[in-house]
């Protein structure tokens, strides 16, 4: 990747008329139940003074990845990929190794699977040791719930870097903290975790949330991982329910005001390109 000022390193696109996005069938997701592509974001990325991007999976579909893969090869904004691959699947590694360049981390759903301690299995852990051995980093996408089984899986697989996404999606429109807070800490205790400032203002009252409402979150993960090892995403298109991009930005901006130049630096792009090496 050439260098850049400022990375997001969490957005997506999407194609519903491509293949079935049925997490978009409620009615709440009807705002953003339309195609959604890179030219779609190019505006508010430069507006924000974005110049680097992190494009990462939306399906449990390897055709998606590879699209995404190709995507990113004719893009001057996407400089990697977080794409999927089927785990728990025998031949995992293999499937890892014929993938195109520009891949840089994998990600599954798993804040839908049914198992809170789905990342514990035998067969998910086989995948995740493929996916370290790849030399890549795994996005964990979770909720607080599944957070054990996470710190777990964590402290099982020290040689893999993991990110957490979305902070592990806390109840911030409750304004509840624990058990949230706790996990978080427990689960930043490991140094080969990363975490995502991003997925908070869906997490938060979409019609009138505030940047206060966001802080004790916020301030949570800076204080827990540090800001060495905390990313900007923006979680652009979904955060479309509750913000525009530049709102987003604008938030995390707002978040990280009191940081050092170099902490700052951290957050919009260093710690980006350490986690995924970029």
């Amino acid at each position: 990747m050439r260098a850049v000022s400022r990375i997001d390193a969490h957005h997506h696109v999407w194609d519903p008329s491509a293949r079935p996005h049925t997490w978009l069938d409620p009615a709440a997701m009807a705002p953003i139940r339309r195609t959604f592509t890179l030219g779609d974001l190019a505006g508010p990325a430069a507006a924000a003074g974005v110049d680097g991007t992190v494009l990462v999976q939306v399906l449990p579909d390897l055709a998606e990845t590879r699209e995404f893969l190709a995507m990113a090869a004719g893009s001057e904004l996407v400089g990697g990929v977080v794409g999927w691959i089927d785990l728990t699947a025998p031949d995992a590694a293999d499937t890892l190794a014929a993938l195109p360049a520009g891949l840089v981390g994998v990600r599954h759903g798993v804040q839908s699977e049914p198992d809170p301690a789905w990342l514990n299995r035998p067969d998910v852990r086989r995948g995740l040791a493929a996916v370290a051995a790849a030399g890549l980093a795994y996005d964990l996408l979770t909720l607080p719930h599944q957070l054990p089984a996470a710190i777990e899986t964590v402290a099982a697989l020290p040689e893999l870097t993991f990110v957490l996404d979305h902070l592990s999606k806390p109840p911030i429109a409750t304004g509840e903290l624990e058990p949230w807070r706790s996990g978080i800490r427990e689960l930043a205790a490991r140094p080969n975790v990363y975490c995502k400032l991003s997925g908070l203002v869906t997490e938060a009252d979409w019609a009138s949330w505030r940047v206060a409402d966001l802080r004790p979150y916020a301030e949570v993960v800076l204080e827990a991982f540090g800001p060495e090892r905390v990313m900007f995403g923006s979680d652009w298109p979904v955060c479309l329910l509750a913000a525009s991009y530049e709102q987003v930005t604008g938030a995390a901006e707002e978040l990280c005001a009191g940081l050092s130049d170099g902490e700052r630096a951290d957050v919009f792009g260093d710690t980006a390109r350490r986690a995924y090496r970029l």
